[in-house]
């Protein structure tokens, strides 16, 4: 029993002991008390100047508090600050303690602010770096407030919070002689926090000034010589520096007393953002005023933009879509106007269309008062100096070597995952065979030595460094190309008419051409804007009174010839036509009768006349009455066979003298195509007379479906067409519009032709399409959709949008596609007629197709022909001559008579 209960009692006491045991010794402090110093600077030299704090520091109490603008958005933002003092040598201790915490009301968005909300980071970093610490930076070292310890993009826990009223001091020890050398360590009031951490390799050499960033508190910064919070061992302050080790920056004070305020004008995508960035780098003293500086100082205080931080339509004004009302409503931009004059250094404003346009140009100096600002434009067109050339390849074999990496670190993930699924598969296939001989198993050692072997050298081949180089065609570049323009479309177009250059006359105190000098730069620019005005198309252009009252002149008559076109179909309304032309040759021949005897009358006297009509016979008076007898009227009436008649010699399109309209064996598909070849004449010629630009008389092909439904108000469907591009759009109605060698539109017919004409050309077209699928040719065949067709146009009250067009819907049952209503007169809107300037006198634009010969009151026979069924080459009517005749077994038709026909140029 006693036995026992000694075992017990050991048991007891064994978790105690084991417990002391394992608790690990406290780490002895390495740092020695220091030496005597002779320092050299003074109280109040070791300071925070205002060029290197963030724009949202307010410094007060000498500078020993740092404040942050916690207002209009910048509760969100960082603010950050940079001492002037840098150390090279020795060990030196500074301290920050946060003296208040602030809790700032948030309007709420739809997203959350960033994370901590009140957040403190110390450390150091080099002249170069930026002034916020943080992951994104590289030269820079640094502790938070949350415990974390951040190393460039890495960041890991090692040790507790700092909070209010507490002291973190950073002691830098950059002596070689101590255990502890090229070390940065924390201390919470007196207390080491965590292990001495290494500095970065590539600081090593480097002057390390004393960095703070912070948001929504306010911190005091020591440098003084008495710490706020004893150590275990005596050092050095900051302010107590020795003149070998230490590195003092100085303000930067104007000669004039004026700072800078800086405009770069550039083209678009011609290299400013990229000149700016060059100049940023060689002059650290100038602060960027843009909104692209304001996501960027976003990104780096954690704000997250939606679609990430590179996403944005532009460079010039990309999106602020961080989810925030005070981040999205400009707020930050119109804090950061208001404090310019009151904390003011050298500023430089990038903003491409603003510096390109004489007003906003002025309207930004204005903002700069000339008693403290000096104003500069600095002018960057034509091609660019050799230093700005190689900063850009720089820039682009940075992208390319980044890209690379990025691939073979996928290409190494895929590579280790494949490893593991085959060190699985080996595992599992060794338990299986586990059972199996001992001389089987050697081989298969054997085997998976070779297949390790395989695998070493291919993880060989995937390590091999990342080498690449520019092209000759990247070396030639003036510009660097990038993904995101610098404007969208719409602002490049709305606004590139007003670019000019700036002038000595607006108010510069100094402007320079830095590239080609100013009389070339103002010929580069002129050149550019009319190369931008063939491209680029007009966002703000719109239909004028001309347009509409044209298109509602079409519509109207598209309505009487489709009401023809039924008429003439129905036995009942040709049966009618037939009596009244009847009755009108009728009349016709009885007046002819009535003029012969007035003209008798006068040559032979009125007795002479007398016996004469008494010696007629009464059949004869009776047929120089007018009146023909009953045989005559039971003749047969001379039938004309329209498919031989030459459509430019029909003089009315309504009735070819037969009673049939040109168009009576119109189908679908031709009066579609009859409507898209006047809309797209239309849409031409309105073109041209809207905007009434003689250096701009038409518009590319790619831009044609966006005036199409400018114009129209509806897309335009290629599928409807059954094709797929726009050239093949236009290869049908060739004869009306074509395309350019510049890809470029050109009506075919002047903006006066007759509304007729386009049946003309349609019916020609229709007959020339037939011939062409009878004699064998398949690509003749039309794959409309129904839905190709569509509504006219109504241009009156009710319409989408405040006074402009609208656009009725055919009711159901309706002719659908074919302009219902549009031959009501409709009032034109208050705000559309003021809109309408009056048409200003134009020049005269010449036909490109002649007008068709007038056709002969009576239409003399035609060569007839049999039948449209028939092979092309027995087509051998009068429009054979005019538009080219077939060539047995091929197509001949339009093709090849259409430079005869219309001279086209």
């Amino acid at each position: 029993m006693a036995t026992e209960e000694k075992q017990e009692e050991d048991q007891a006491m064994e978790p105690e002991e084991t417990k002391e045991a394992k608790e690990p010794e406290p780490p002895k402090e390495l740092e020695t008390d220091a030496g005597k110093a002779q320092p050299f600077l003074k109280a109040g030299q070791c300071c925070f100047l205002t060029e290197d704090t963030t724009m949202n520091v307010l410094p007060t109490v000498n500078g020993k508090l740092l404040m942050a603008l916690g207002d209009g958005g910048f509760q969100y933002l960082l603010a950050g600050a940079r001492a002037n003092v840098g150390i090279k040598a020795g060990r030196y201790f500074f301290e920050v303690m946060i003296a208040e915490v602030k809790n700032l009301a948030e309007p709420q968005g739809r997203a959350p602010g960033p994370k901590p909300k009140h957040l403190v980071r110390v450390g150091v970093s080099t002249s170069s770096s930026g002034l916020l610490l943080g992951p994104e930076e590289t030269e820079s070292v640094s502790f938070d407030s949350s415990g974390c310890f951040i190393n460039g993009p890495k960041k890991e826990l090692i040790s507790k919070k700092f909070t209010h009223s507490q002291v973190a001091g950073v002691l830098v020890n950059l002596d070689p002689k101590s255990p502890n050398a090229n070390t940065i360590s924390l201390f919470v009031n007196g207390e080491r926090a965590c292990e001495p951490k290494p500095i970065p390799e590539s600081m090593k050499g480097k002057a390390l000034f004393p960095a703070v960033s912070f948001r929504n508190v306010t911190l005091q910064v020591h440098f003084g010589a008495t710490l706020l919070r004893s150590l275990p061992f005596t050092c050095h302050s900051w302010l107590q520096v020795q003149k070998s080790h230490s590195e003092v920056k100085s303000a930067v004070v104007p000669k004039d007393g004026k700072y800078e305020v800086l405009l770069p004008v550039g083209l678009p995508d011609e290299g400013t953002f990229d000149w700016v960035d060059q100049f940023l780098s060689k002059n650290k003293n100038y602060t960027e005023l843009s909104d692209r500086a304001i996501i960027d100082w976003a990104n780096k205080s954690g704000l997250q933009k939606y679609g990430g931080s590179y996403r944005r339509s532009s460079n010039d004004k990309p999106e602020m879509d961080f989810g925030l009302q005070l981040m999205e409503d400009s707020s930050v931009s119109n804090v950061m106007k208001a404090v310019a004059n009151v904390l003011p250094r050298n500023f430089i404003i990038p903003e491409v269309k603003a510096n390109l346009t004489a007003e906003e140009r002025s309207s930004i100096l204005a903002r700069f008062p000339g008693h403290c600002y000096k104003k500069v434009a600095k002018v960057m067109l034509g091609e660019p100096p050799q230093d700005y050339k190689t900063f850009i390849q720089q820039a682009l074999l940075k992208e390319k070597k980044e890209a690379a990496e990025a691939e073979l670190a996928r290409k190494k993930e895929e590579a280790a995952r494949k490893k593991a699924q085959e060190e699985q598969r080996k595992a599992r296939q060794k338990k299986e065979e586990a059972a199996k001989a001992e001389g089987k198993e050697g081989e298969k050692e054997k085997d998976e030595a070779g297949e390790a072997e395989g695998d070493a050298a291919e993880e060989e081949v995937v390590e091999e460094e990342v080498k690449v180089e520019l092209t000759a065609e990247e070396k030639k570049l003036w510009f660097r190309p990038k993904e995101v323009p610098d404007l969208t479309s719409k602002e490049m177009s709305s606004s590139y008419q007003k670019f000019t250059l700036p002038s000595k006359e607006e108010g510069y105190d100094e402007l320079t051409f830095m590239w080609y000098k100013e009389a070339q730069s103002k010929e580069y620019l002129k050149k550019w804007v009319l190369e931008r005005k063939m491209t680029q198309r007009v966002e703000d252009l719109q239909p004028s009174e001309w347009f509409r009252s044209k298109y509602s002149e079409w519509n109207k008559v598209v309505q009487l010839w489709k009401k023809k076109q039924s008429d003439s179909k129905d036995p009942h309304h040709r049966k009618a036509w037939a009596a009244r032309k009847a009755a009108e040759e009728k009349a016709k021949k009885g007046d002819e009768v009535k003029e012969d005897k007035e003209d008798q009358k006068e040559e032979n006297g009125k007795d002479e006349e007398m016996k004469e009509e008494k010696e007629v016979k009464p059949e004869e008076a009776e047929e120089k009455n007018g009146e023909k007898p009953e045989a005559a009227e039971e003749e047969p009436e001379m039938k004309i066979d329209a498919e031989s008649l030459d459509p430019f010699a029909v003089e009315d399109v309504m009735d070819i003298g037969s009673g049939e309209p040109l168009f009576f064996n119109f189908a679908f598909e031709d009066w579609t195509l009859l409507s898209l070849r006047f809309e797209l004449h239309l849409l031409c010629h309105a073109f041209r007379h809207d905007l009434d630009d003689p250096e701009r008389p038409t518009f590319k092909e790619n831009h044609l479906a966006f005036y199409f439904n400018k114009y129209f108000r509806r897309p335009l469907s290629l599928k409807n067409f059954g094709v797929d591009s726009v050239a093949e759009v236009l290869d049908l109605i060739k004869d009306t519009v074509e395309l350019s060698q510049f890809k470029s539109l050109e009506p075919q017919l002047s903006d006066d032709s007759p509304l007729e004409n386009f049946v003309r050309l349609t019916e020609d077209a229709r007959r020339d399409r037939h011939l062409r699928i009878d004699s064998g040719d398949e690509t003749a065949l039309l794959k409309f959709q129904r839905n190709a067709s569509h509504a006219a146009a109504n241009f009156g009250k009710g319409g989408p949008g405040k006074g402009a067009a609208s656009f009725r819907q055919p009711p159901p049952g309706g002719r659908p596609g074919f302009g219902y209503g549009a031959g009501r007169p409709q009032p034109v809107a208050p705000q559309m007629a003021a809109a309408n300037r009056p048409a200003p006198p134009r020049q005269s634009y010449a036909q490109k197709r002649p007008m068709p010969a007038p056709a002969p009151s009576n239409f003399p026979a035609k060569s007839q022909r049999t039948s449209y069924s028939a092979p092309a080459a027995t087509y051998q009517g009068t429009a054979a001559g005019r538009y080219g005749r077939s060539s047995p077994g091929g197509y001949g038709g339009n093709s090849q008579g259409y430079n005869n026909a219309y001279n086209r140029r």
